[in-house]
C-alpha cells in the first residue's frame, strides 16, 4: 500500500498556475530594488532556462532575457560567488579555463580572475568587471558580452500564451550603447540601454567585444549599466559607486527602522539577519510610504493581503511598515462597482500590476481587488497599529476609510445578510478563490467536492470578528462611543453565530468553510488556526483545535500542513491541500500563544528553525511541501516557490513574538512579557531599541528550565515593562 505522501499529482487546471516545466532553478541570485529586480545564476549570468525566471524586470516586463560572459567561446570557470548579507551587492569569482589553439594550451586555466560585482537601483543595474593577470608573461584575449530582449510580460513568463504580441524595434547602436526596444499593443515602447565603459572593440546588436591584452600582474576594469524603461531615455547613466553609494544611503535607513534581535544561537541569528535583509529588499518606496512587494520572481508588486500580514509580523518591531501599507491600500481603495476587476466601493486591493497584458485587460491585475480578506484585514492592521504607536493623527487621516471598508463588509461582503462574508468573482477571468489559499482547488468538501461559491471561509469571519473589536477602539479613541458599542455588539453577535455554524464537534475542529448552500466542508486544515489569532474562537474549542493541528496528520516535522493527511484532495506537493507555508505557521503560532498554549507555539517554532537550516541562505521560502519529516533529511521544496518572499520573512519575527509573549500598548507606554517560553535551542534573545512612542528600551531573556528570565539592559524615556509568569 503507498503511503499518503505519494498518492496524488499536482492538480492544474488553473488558468494563473504557475507552469513549472522544469524543476527551479538551483543557484540562482536574486537582486531588487524598487519595482526591478533580477534572477541569473552563480556565474552573473542571465541564461535562457526552462525554469523561467531569469532575466532582468522591472516594472512586469523582462527587460534583459539574455546576458553571458565568455572568454572567447568559453564560458569562465566558476570559483565562487555570493549576494552579500544585506541583499545590496553580487559578486562572483571566475578564472578562465585551459585555452586551447589547436589542441595546444597557449593559456593554462586559473591565470586570470575575473570577478563581478552587481546591484541595482530603480530602473537600472549596474555591473563592474575587474580582471587581473597573475601570470609571468602577457596575455590576450576576448571578453564576449552576448544579450537580449524578449520584452515578456511577467505573466508570459510564468505561462500565459498570449494570441498576438507587440513588434520589436532595431537595437540602435552609437559607440559604447546598444539600446533594444519593443512596441508593445498598448502602444508603449519599453527601452533597455545596455552602456559599457570603455566602448568595446566591436559592438553589435546582441554582443560586445572586448579584446584584451594586458601584460603580467596587470589589471583592467570594465563596466555595464543596464537602463530599463518604458518612456525616452535621456542622459548619461550614473557612475557605479556613485550610484551604490545612494542605494546603501537608502538600505541603511531602511535598517534603523528595526528594532535589532540577536541571539546566543549564530544559526538562528543568521535566519534573522537574512529575514531583515529580505524585507528590507522586498520593501518598495512608494508615494505614502514603504510597502513589502510580495515575493520574487512571480509576485515583486503590491499586494494588499501579503502586505498586510507582513505589516502584521513584523509590526512589534517596525511600526512604519505598517504606515506605509495603510496609506497605500487606503489611496488604491475602490470607489466604484467595477465587475471585471471585482470591485466594489470600500474594497481593499488584491494586487496590482505594471506590464503590456495588465494594461490591455488580458489579465485583470492592472488593479484587482479579488481579495475578501484583505478589506477586514485592513481595518485589523489600522487598530493593530495604533495600539503599537499611539497614532491618532494617521487613524484620524484613514478613518473615512475605515468607515468605507467597515460598509464594504456589511454591504457587498455579506451578500446573502447572513452575518458572514462570502466571495464569489465577478468576472470569468478573476480568482475562483478568494481566501489566502487562492488556488482553485483549495475548497471543498471532506469528499473532494469543490465548494460551490458564495464561500465563507472560517479565517475571513475571524478577520471580520477582529475588524469589528478594532474598530470599535478606534471609534472611541476619535470620540465616536456610540459607533464603538455599536461595532463591538456586532463582533459579538458575529462570534456567537461564527461558534454556532462553524464548529464541528465531530472533528473538534472548525470547518473549512461554508458553500453557496451554507454547507460546511467538514476538512481538517491549518485554517482555524487564524481563527485562534483573532480571538474569536472560545478557549476550550481554541485548545481542541490546537491539539489538532499538532497531530501527525496535521503537523508534518517541520510545520502544520495545509491541509490534513488523509483528507481527500490532500496532495503535500500541491500549492495549498498539504503544503507548509511559513507565514501561514507563524499565525499559527501566534494564536496558540493568544490562548496561553506554548507547547504549540515551541513546536512550530522548532519545525520552522530546523528547515531554515537547509534551505539556501537560510532564506524561508513561500511554501515547502508537506512531506512528514524524515531523520537526515531536509524539508522538500516546492519547485516554483518564491524566494525571498514577505510574509515568509516575516515569519520568524511573528513567532519569536508568539515565544516570547510581547505586547506592546503605546497608548499606556506599555511592553508586556506574557508567560514567555524560549525553544531549547535558543537559550538568550536580546532585543535592542524596541521604541515605544519616544521612548526606548533594550531587553534580554534567558531560558530557565520552567520559564524566562527577563532584565532591561537600558530605557531611555517613559516605558513601563510588565512581566507576567
Amino acid at each position: 500500500m503507498m503511503p499518503d505522501d505519494a498518492k496524488e499529482g499536482i492538480w492544474v487546471d488553473d488558468q494563473y498556475y504557475i507552469l513549472a516545466t522544469s524543476a527551479r532553478a538551483t543557484g540562482s541570485a536574486v537582486l531588487k530594488y524598487g519595482d526591478t529586480f533580477s534572477v541569473f545564476d552563480a556565474y552573473g549570468d542571465i541564461v535562457a532556462s526552462r525554469a523561467g525566471e531569469f532575466g532582468l524586470f522591472h516594472d512586469g516586463t523582462r527587460h534583459l532575457s539574455l546576458l553571458t560572459l565568455r572568454l572567447g567561446v568559453e564560458r569562465p570557470l566558476l570559483l565562487s560567488s555570493r549576494t552579500s548579507a544585506d541583499n545590496g551587492l553580487f559578486g562572483a569569482d571566475l578564472t578562465n579555463p585551459d585555452v586551447l589553439d589547436h589542441g595546444t594550451i597557449v593559456v593554462p586555466r586559473d591565470l586570470i580572475h575575473i570577478f563581478r560585482a552587481r546591484f541595482l537601483s530603480q530602473g537600472q543595474s549596474f555591473e563592474r568587471i575587474r580582471l587581473v593577470n597573475y601570470s609571468d608573461t602577457r596575455v590576450s584575449l576576448s571578453l564576449v558580452f552576448s544579450y537580449a530582449s524578449d520584452f515578456a510580460d511577467i505573466f508570459e513568463v510564468r505561462g500565459t500564451r498570449r494570441v498576438r504580441r507587440g513588434v520589436a524595434l532595431p537595437t540602435h547602436i552609437d559607440g559604447d550603447t546598444a539600446v533594444l526596444a519593443y512596441k508593445g499593443l498598448d502602444d508603449v515602447v519599453r527601452r533597455t540601454r545596455l552602456t559599457w565603459s570603455p566602448a568595446p572593440a566591436k559592438l553589435a546588436e546582441s554582443s560586445a567585444r572586448y579584446d584584451i591584452a594586458f601584460e603580467a600582474h596587470e589589471s583592467l576594469t570594465l563596466g555595464l549599466t543596464v537602463q530599463c524603461s518604458s518612456d525616452a531615455l535621456s542622459g548619461a547613466p550614473p557612475d557605479f559607486d556613485a550610484a551604490f553609494a545612494v542605494v546603501e544611503e537608502r538600505r541603511l535607513e531602511k535598517s534603523r527602522a528595526y528594532a535589532i534581535v540577536s541571539t546566543a544561537n549564530e544559526q538562528f541569528n543568521q535566519w534573522v539577519t537574512r529575514s531583515v535583509a529580505d524585507l528590507q529588499m522586498m520593501t518598495s518606496d512608494t508615494a505614502y510610504g514603504p510597502y513589502p512587494y510580495a515575493g520574487v520572481p512571480w509576485f515583486s508588486t503590491a499586494f494588499g493581503r501579503d502586505g498586510i500580514i507582513t505589516a502584521l509580523e513584523v509590526l512589534w518591531l517596525n511600526p512604519n511598515l505598517a504606515s506605509g501599507v495603510l496609506r497605500y491600500l487606503a489611496a488604491t481603495q475602490a470607489d466604484s462597482v467595477i465587475p471585471e476587476q471585482d470591485a466594489e466601493p470600500g474594497k481593499i486591493l488584491h494586487e496590482t500590476r505594471g506590464g503590456e497584458m495588465p494594461a490591455l485587460h488580458e489579465v485583470p491585475f492592472g488593479r484587482y481587488y479579488g481579495s475578501v480578506d484583505a478589506t477586514p484585514l485592513f481595518v485589523v492592521l489600522a487598530g493593530e497599529y495604533y495600539q503599537r504607536t499611539a497614532d491618532l493623527d494617521l487613524i484620524r487621516q484613514l478613518w473615512p476609510n475605515i468607515e468605507r471598508a467597515l460598509d464594504w463588509m456589511e454591504r457587498y461582503g455579506d451578500v446573502d445578510g447572513d452575518g458572514f462574508l462570502e466571495y464569489q468573482r465577478r468576472t470569468a477571468n478573476g480568482l475562483v478563490q478568494q481566501g489566502w489559499k487562492d488556488s482553485q482547488d483549495s475548497v471543498f468538501h471532506a469528499d473532494g467536492t469543490l465548494a460551490q461559491p458564495p464561500i465563507s471561509l472560517c479565517e475571513v469571519q475571524a478577520y471580520a470578528y477582529a475588524a469589528l473589536r478594532c474598530a470599535s477602539t478606534l471609534a472611541a479613541a476619535l470620540g465616536e462611543q456610540d459607533q464603538a458599542v455599536g461595532l463591538r455588539a456586532r463582533a459579538g453577535t458575529l462570534r456567537d453565530r461564527f461558534e454556532k455554524v462553524f464548529w464541528s464537534e465531530a472533528h473538534g475542529t472548525y470547518a473549512l468553510a461554508l458553500d453557496g448552500s451554507k454547507q460546511p466542508c467538514l476538512v481538517r486544515s491549518s485554517n482555524p488556526g487564524h481563527c485562534l489569532y483573532t480571538g474569536i474562537a472560545d478557549p476550550e474549542r481554541a485548545r481542541r483545535v490546537a491539539s489538532g493541528l499538532m497531530t501527525e496528520d496535521m503537523f508534518s516535522g517541520w510545520g502544520v500542513r495545509t491541509i490534513g493527511r488523509g483528507e481527500a484532495r490532500y496532495n503535500p506537493m500541491s500549492y495549498h491541500n498539504g503544503s507548509l507555508w511559513p507565514h501561514d505557521n507563524a499565525i499559527a503560532a501566534a494564536g496558540c500563544a493568544r490562548y496561553g498554549l506554548t507547547d504549540a507555539v515551541l513546536a512550530i517554532m522548532t519545525g520552522m528553525f530546523e528547515a531554515s537550516l537547509f534551505v539556501d541562505l537560510q532564506r524561508m521560502p513561500e511554501l515547502m511541501c508537506g512531506f512528514r519529516r524524515r531523520p537526515g533529511e531536509g524539508p522538500t521544496l516546492y519547485p516554483v516557490a518564491c524566494a525571498p518572499q514577505s510574509w515568509a520573512a516575516g515569519s520568524v519575527f511573528m513567532m519569536l513574538q508568539a515565544c516570547l509573549g510581547l505586547s506592546i500598548d503605546a497608548i499606556e507606554r506599555r511592553v508586556t512579557i506574557a508567560h514567555a517560553r524560549l525553544p531549547e535551542f535558543l537559550d538568550q534573545v536580546t532585543i535592542r531599541g524596541l521604541r515605544v512612542r519616544d521612548a526606548s528600551v533594550d531587553l534580554q531573556f534567558e531560558r530557565h528550565t520552567v520559564d524566562v528570565g527577563v532584565t532591561v539592559l537600558s530605557r531611555t524615556g517613559s516605558t513601563q515593562v510588565i512581566v507576567i509568569k
